[in-house]
């Protein structure tokens, strides 16, 4: 028996057993596919997730040699975006290939000695109070795996989903839409040259560079899909370029084509008894600026520690179920987001007066930075409790620090994995407290430049804040410690 089996091998699955590596957890995870993706669909890391990868010490792995661009698009209207408004050390989205992240952080599981089975697919599942027995197809035929537990990360029509009996309710789609990677004769022909984007009456074409001399080129037509699961050929597209913009246009040498929709729907539950559900497979929607993606992994940064505590015995009752508690209200927010941006995109001019409406507010600084933390995804906060300190549930704050080990940021203090007691006071106030928790919570000792609003924080391993306040409120510090990590060391 393992104690995860992670079913996907894509970002997000791979980024999970990075996470339970991290607290020598037993992790194998099974990729049906025998190779990883030439292709991207995402191409952007949004600020959220970038300083989840710092928390990791990776951002600057991820950042080398890459264009940070400090705007969004939102609906695509206009003024943009504006992320450098926002607080934090990455205000930016950084431009990335989506094979890109995923050749990173296998490189980072590799160093962290995950499994990674590829060409081996999840047929079939059954589970008890101890474990899940999985049925696996694999090169070399057909075998068992059992592991404690089983997180489903593979897609939007996961087979874990299915076969755990998870519904997924949501939308059917109404909008079709094409992807091809081409190269195209006169890029003049195009009406917003490349890149670009160009809204008539008939629907959305949007051209975006890749490397020279290939071009993206996505069109949207706002009616269902007639063509189903058929594989998308150069005609279709070239026939729907020329009924979005009403001329034909030049494309060959197609690297990729496929098809998306605006299908949207959201698992029912993220978790039935061991098996548990991250990314795709337990969200989808209209592609917009990469939010599957960094929702996704997003996911697998709260998770990741919980499943580690869980299989180490030392997770307190209920931490596994704060899994759903906190992430699924989240990606409802964003399925409403992206519904809300696509229906701005309608090409129906009735759309026009709200599409004018609209660039009105996001020129208001504080519309344009609800809307930057939303997209962002910086705007989470969880459920902080009754009285509690303003930062709690939020992402900890990016404090400059003067420590004796030498940590000069916040997001330094989160390497390991563990949680951290940040102390600020000088003094040493939380030692003894922090013993009966060793080995789960990390103590530091610390002065910060900025103004200090609270005396000491407790950061969970994945960035967000239980509890902030004074050294006199010993017994809220005692009750954060036992809901997140456990009761204390005899």
């Amino acid at each position: 028996m393992v104690d995860v089996i992670v079913a996907g091998g894509g970002p997000v699955g791979i980024l999970l057993a990075c996470e339970l590596r991290l607290h020598g957890v037993d992790v194998v995870v099974l990729e049906r596919s025998e190779r990883p993706s030439p292709h991207s669909r995402a191409f952007r890391l949004q600020p959220r997730t970038m300083e989840m990868l710092d928390y990791r010490g990776l951002a600057d792995r991820f950042r080398e040699d890459r264009l940070e661009w400090p705007k969004a698009h939102f609906a695509g209207l206009s003024p943009l975006l504006d992320l450098a408004q926002l607080p934090g050390a990455h205000p930016y989205s950084l431009l990335i290939p989506q094979v890109e992240t995923e050749r990173l952080l296998q490189e980072r599981a590799d160093e962290l000695g995950a499994e990674v089975r590829r060409g081996h697919e999840v047929t079939g599942l059954v589970q008890d109070a101890d474990g899940v027995r999985v049925q696996v197809r694999g090169p070399q035929g057909p075998y068992d795996l059992t592991g404690r537990f089983l997180v489903g990360c593979d897609g939007g029509r996961s087979t874990v989903r299915k076969l755990a009996g998870i519904d997924f309710p949501g939308t059917p789609a109404a909008v079709t839409a094409l992807l091809g990677d081409v190269l195209i004769d006169d890029p003049a022909e195009l009406p917003s040259g490349v890149p670009g984007t160009t809204r008539t009456a008939d629907g959305l074409l949007m051209c975006v560079a890749l490397q020279a001399p290939v071009v993206r080129v996505l069109t949207t037509e706002f009616r269902p899909p007639q063509d189903g699961d058929d594989p998308v050929r150069l005609d279709d597209l070239r026939e729907s370029i020329a009924r979005v913009i009403g001329k034909p246009v030049a494309i060959r040498e197609p690297r990729w084509l496929s098809r998306f929709s605006d299908a949207t729907r959201l698992a029912e539950h993220y978790r039935r008894g061991r098996v548990l559900l991250a990314g795709d497979a337990a969200h989808i929607h209209f592609p917009i600026g990469a939010q599957g993606l960094n929702l996704g992994l997003q996911e697998a940064m709260n998770l990741g520690w919980k499943l580690a505590a869980e299989v180490r015995g030392t997770a307190p009752e209920g931490l596994l179920d704060t899994y759903h508690a906190e992430r699924h209200p989240v990606a409802r927010r964003v399925l409403q987001e992206t519904r809300a941006q696509l229906a701005l995109m309608n090409p129906d001019p009735r759309t026009d007066p709200l599409r004018e409406v609209f660039g009105e507010l996001l020129a208001l600084p504080e519309v344009n930075a609800h809307l930057s933390a939303l997209v962002a995804g910086t705007d989470v906060v969880y459920p902080p409790g009754p009285d509690a300190h303003p930062w709690v549930g939020r992402s900890a704050p990016e404090l400059t620090l003067k420590s004796d080990d030498g940590h000069g940021r916040t997001a330094e203090l989160l390497r390991t994995g563990r949680a951290v007691l940040l102390d600020l006071t000088g003094r040493g106030a939380f030692d003894d407290i922090a013993r009966q928790w060793s080995g789960r919570v990390d103590v530091v000792r610390a002065a910060t430049l900025q103004e200090e609003a609270a005396e000491a924080l407790l950061v969970r391993p994945d960035g967000h804040v239980a509890w902030a306040g004074a050294a006199a409120a010993t017994p809220e510090l005692l009750t954060a410690l036992r809901t997140w990590f456990g009761p204390a060391r005899r």
